[in-house]
């Protein structure tokens, strides 16, 4: 797979989730950045091949790879047993299809100090691309544990002390008067189909965003993830 850019390439060559090939870099490009990532592929023994920008164009699905691309393998990804935080912070998104959004939840909860992201077992391998670049690189960063059963994958986390609660109006407490200094899991659901209600009914407590008028269309998934990972990472005092 060819993934672009300085930040989604620095990402995978100092991530955990994939192997770097081989780079290629425009011939003709040389700034500090550039120079930074081609020093640490030398490290760890990853090839580079310097061409001409038309050939690395060529190369390219997209103009917004600034002269570097990198050959990399599929992502390995987590499971729960690999998350060993003292107080976890976990993340579910169920529904989430569009590779965009989830990358842009991934960068969210990275930067907000999450444990890992659970989501529906899938092929991704066709999007792994997109998730990195709109992720800015956090996807490589974030523990990511996909599941065969997500239902079971709460009742597992639940079992060992998690409280989890859904981003859901229903018998909803506002988020910021949940305690969300204790071991827990916020799931959100996609805009389409929302959170299944298989797994709602694993669900200890809903808490809901309260807005400012009577609008009343839900937030999408990576808006309703900032506001409730930043609570988590306030009450916490991060």
């Amino acid at each position: 797979m060819i993934i672009e850019g300085n930040v989604s390439v620095k990402a995978a060559l100092l991530g955990q989730q994939r192997q770097t090939l081989k780079l290629y870099a425009d011939q003709d490009k040389h700034d500090r950045d550039l120079a930074f990532i081609i020093h640490r592929a030398e490290d760890k023994g990853v090839p580079v091949e310097y061409l001409k920008r038309e050939e690395i164009d060529a190369m390219a699905s997209g103009r917004t790879h600034g002269g570097l691309l990198a050959e990399v393998t599929n992502a390995r990804w987590q499971t729960l047993s690999d998350v060993h935080d003292d107080l976890p912070f976990y993340a579910l998104a169920e529904g989430v299809e569009d590779p965009f959004n989830l990358g842009y939840i991934m960068r969210t909860l990275y930067s907000a100090g999450c444990s890992g992201l659970l989501l529906r077992k899938r092929d991704w391998q066709n999007a792994e691309s997109t998730i990195i670049r709109s992720s800015a690189g956090a996807s490589e960063y974030l523990n990511v544990i996909p599941c065969d059963d997500l239902v079971s994958a709460v009742r597992t986390l639940k079992s060992q002390g998690v409280t989890c609660y859904a981003a859901m109006r229903k018998d909803a407490v506002v988020y910021h008067e949940a305690d969300m200094k204790k071991p827990l899991l916020i799931a959100v659901g996609g805009e389409m189909r929302g959170l299944s209600a298989k797994l709602l009914k694993e669900i200890d407590q809903n808490i809901y965003i309260p807005y400012a008028n009577d609008f009343r269309n839900a937030l999408n998934a990576a808006a309703a993830t900032a506001v409730l990972a930043f609570e988590v990472q306030r009450q916490r005092g991060i």
